[in-house]
């Protein structure tokens, strides 16, 4: 922690969000340093154990510069949805508070930082006869069809999914079709409303930048080593299918230790998946009016900081 940071309101959580390699991490570090913060990341990979280069965590001088909670905090194997997520972090901002010192959530799972600030959604009982129908009609026909479905009775949590969500697209068929209400809608009536005030400051990037950035970034996992951390996986006997490994980066690695995919193609697909993705979450981000953006362009992470702390000091 820094000397004598500035005081913060008590029960106030700071979120930084924005699109994957907008340098948010960095960020929440100098930022923690400034107002006696802890940082949650709110990220729906790094939460999971064994997927580090691909996931692109905190490092360990970075994690030891500053508190960070839910990075590395369960096994590969579990599914954690962001109901878990919700329920997890908003313990974790209790203990923070409890200390003194401020929650700074950090991530671009935007579902993830919405089930911690907007509050959780207990779902509903799920009828076994539904979950077996949806999910044959996965294997005979495909994500595509069921995705279309969804679009037709849920169009807001339709909205940016993939038919390779279809984990996704299968569990809101199944609320939807045992409830008779969309999940969207059930989220915000069953939510549980925040006992705590939360800014959210958005990072933005000139888009020629912010896919620098990301093809340096996914050059950078390949010699870090990103192939051999999933021959790992593969040697330990995890499936591949696991929702924890149906990630961009790990997805095409996966391809191309399967030998389906040559490694120049596993490259350029990692890159315009990322890019694809940086889209789907500024289009998630911007949808919300309570996020203040902040232009990184031409900054240092302790410049952006410093000028976050400044903005949220006159709220």
């Amino acid at each position: 922690m820094a000397d004598n940071p500035v005081s913060v309101k008590r029960d106030l959580v700071i979120a930084i969000v924005g699109p994957t390699c907008s340098g948010k991490t960095r960020i929440g570090i100098e930022l923690a340093k400034l107002v006696n913060g802890e940082i949650i990341s709110a990220d729906s990979r790094q939460i999971y154990k064994l997927i580090d280069i691909g996931t692109a965590k905190p490092t360990a001088q970075e994690l030891s510069e500053i508190p960070h909670h839910l990075v590395d905090a369960v096994p590969l194997d579990e599914v954690v949805s962001a109901g878990t997520f919700g329920r997890l972090a908003r313990k974790i901002l209790g203990d923070i508070f409890a200390r003194g010192h401020v929650p700074i959530l950090v991530g671009g799972s935007g579902l993830y930082v919405r089930s911690v600030i907007d509050g959780l959604f207990d779902s509903p009982k799920i009828d076994e006869g539904v979950r077996k129908e949806i999910r044959a009609r996965l294997k005979l026909h495909g994500a595509d069809e069921l995705l279309n479905e969804l679009k037709s009775v849920d169009p807001e949590t339709a909205e940016g999914l993939l038919p390779q969500n279809y984990k996704r697209i299968v569990r809101a068929l199944e609320v939807y079709r045992s409830s008779g209400s969309p999940i969207s809608a059930l989220r915000t009536e069953r939510a549980q409303p925040p006992d705590f005030k939360t800014l959210q400051f958005g990072i933005t990037l000139e888009r020629k930048e912010l896919y620098r950035r990301i093809e340096k970034r996914v050059d950078d996992m390949i010699a870090a080593g990103l192939v051999d951390e999933v021959k790992e996986l593969m040697r330990r006997g995890f499936d591949p299918e696991l929702n924890s490994l149906q990630t961009v980066g790990y997805k095409e690695a996966l391809r191309y230790v399967r030998g389906t995919i040559r490694f120049e193609d596993m490259v350029a697909l990692m890159k315009m998946n990322t890019r694809r993705y940086a889209k789907r979450q500024m289009t998630w981000f911007r949808k919300d009016s309570r996020i203040i953006w902040v232009n990184a362009d031409g900054k240092s992470a302790k410049e952006i900081a410093v000028e976050i702390r400044g903005r949220f000091a006159a709220e």
